[in-house]
């Protein structure tokens, strides 16, 4: 059974329609029309167009296409900075906020048609954005899966914690882990295929894939084909074979 994932994606239409173009290459060359495509989350934040990004998503699940989009801690970042004013994101350090620089919600926000003058204060922030955000741009990213399990892969956005059970892992985990992750080199069982952690190229380790190849800071966005532990990078020359380091 083939399989292709597409990395965290940050607002980069562009490149997630080019991602798209590369897979239905692949798919006409191997004959793999029916095969799924997961999105590993971080649809949003940093990128020119975070709203695009979300509506291309949202019209082809709707549409009937067989994709499926991971939630990612940006994606939840978005949705609770409007629908949770008082909530804090606990993977998020102590000073940081969705509207610090440093996690790219301005962009997202801007996007969106909120005024830059507003994202100094959060409350005028929040109030725009929440008459400017589509509700069904909200809707969408809210029923996102945390989780996708074919058996052979495990698909989430950030890792697992070693060593629990898939039904005891928690959303924050899912959505943040790194280190715990990272570095541990047992086995999971399935292959584990995730972002969160941005690389210079995907990477596969053996135990898991990261194909979080930094869209975000001006790398490629990667999408690749699976076919159980073998994994294969999609290039405009053609599949390039990633071997486990």
């Amino acid at each position: 059974m083939q399989v292709y994932a597409i990395g965290d994606i940050h607002g980069q239409l562009d490149l997630l329609q080019g991602a798209h173009d590369l897979i239905a290459r692949d798919r006409a060359a191997y004959g793999c029309a029916d095969a799924e495509i997961i999105h590993v989350g971080d649809l949003v934040d940093r990128g020119p167009d975070s709203p695009g990004v979300v509506r291309y998503l949202r019209q082809g699940v709707v549409r009937g296409e067989n994709w499926q989009v991971l939630m990612g801690n940006h994606d939840r970042l978005l949705l609770n900075f409007i629908r949770k004013p008082d909530w804090r994101d606990p993977g998020l350090r102590a000073g940081l906020d969705y509207l610090h620089p440093l996690i790219g919600g301005r962009a997202t926000l801007q996007n969106y048609g909120v005024d830059a003058a507003a994202l100094e204060d959060i409350t005028l922030a929040r109030a725009q954005a929440t008459a400017l955000v589509p509700q069904d741009d909200l809707a969408f990213i809210a029923a996102r899966p945390r989780m996708i399990d074919t058996g052979a892969h495990l698909f989430v956005h950030a890792g697992l914690r070693p060593g629990v059970p898939l039904d005891r892992q928690t959303e924050d985990d899912i959505l943040w882990i790194r280190d715990p992750f990272l570095l541990d080199s047992r086995d999971h069982g399935p292959l584990v295929v995730h972002g969160h952690t941005a690389l210079p190229q995907a990477c596969h380790y053996r135990n898991r894939l990261n194909i979080d190849s930094s869209a975000a800071y001006g790398g490629p966005l990667s999408a690749v084909v699976l076919e159980g532990r073998r994994v294969w990078l999609l290039t405009p020359q053609g599949r390039v074979e990633l071997s486990p380091l």
